[in-house]
């Protein structure tokens, strides 16, 4: 039977983009793993890290080392960011008392990041990073930029999780059910 030079090119074509998806994809998982296949360590520069906040005051990553942490990237335009706050805000009241620190960094303008937090009050700190939140998502290994973006990072210092996009409540089951286990 012959095959037509369309359909061939066609099959050639499909064999390419899923040879190339699981290239990205593989890339996409060495990049959460050090050369040693140790999780990826965050460096000083991260923990170095300060911001203001917009209640006043600052809020230093420093203080924050040594107990697992969720750090969440949001902003007031984003409709998945503004849903998932609320969860957000539960985890972190429920697992405090488990030594979990939670982490807002508002990709936003202080005016705005105000105004939401005077109608919409969470209890976990925020950060303001303007439009550099963007680039520092980048470094943190959301390369697309995109919000919201979560960022897990374990009691040692290591990301132990990243999700682009709206979290759920299993996400956040599945994170702390892992750090009780590390």
């Amino acid at each position: 039977m012959k095959v037509s030079i369309k359909r061939r090119a066609l099959m050639v074509g499909g064999v390419a983009v899923a040879a190339g998806a699981i290239g990205v994809g593989t890339g996409l998982l060495r990049h959460r793993q050090d050369a040693a296949g140790a999780p990826e360590a965050l460096d000083g520069n991260f923990w170095a890290s300060r911001f203001d906040r917009p209640d006043g005051g600052q809020l230093d990553f420093a203080a924050l080392r040594g107990k697992p942490l969720l750090v969440n990237f949001w902003a007031t335009w984003c409709p998945p960011c503004i849903e998932e706050l609320p969860m957000i805000d539960r985890f972190f009241v429920d697992q405090a008392a488990n030594g979990w620190q939670v982490v807002g960094l508002a990709v936003d303008q202080p005016a705005a990041v105000q105004k939401f937090l005077g109608k919409t009050p969470v209890t976990f700190p925020i950060g303001m990073t303007g439009l550099a939140g963007t680039e520092l998502m980048k470094q943190l290994g959301n390369t697309a930029g995109g919000l919201p973006f979560t960022l897990v990072v374990s009691a040692g210092g290591s990301v132990a999780a990243r999700k682009m996009g709206k979290l759920e409540m299993a996400d956040l089951d599945t994170w702390r059910r892992a750090q009780l286990h590390s």
